[in-house]
C-alpha cells in the first residue's frame, strides 16, 4: 500500500466520523425539542421526598 492510499482511508474515516457526530447531535436536537417542558417552580419528583436538615437517629 501506498502512503496516499493509507492517508486517503484515514482522511475518509475521519469524515465519517465527523459525519457520524453530526447525525447524533441533531438527533439529540430532535429528542431534546420532543421532550416536554419542565414546570417552572414545581417540585422535582426525584427529591420531593427529601427533607432539608439533621436527620433523625436510626434506633
Amino acid at each position: 500500500m501506498t502512503v496516499t492510499f493509507i492517508k486517503r482511508q484515514k482522511e475518509r474515516a475521519r469524515q465519517q466520523r465527523n459525519q457520524d457526530k453530526q447525525l447524533k447531535r441533531e438527533q439529540l436536537k430532535r429528542e431534546k425539542a420532543e421532550r416536554p417542558a419542565r414546570v417552572s417552580g414545581g417540585v422535582d419528583p426525584d427529591i420531593a421526598h427529601i427533607i432539608p436538615g439533621p436527620q433523625a437517629l436510626l434506633e
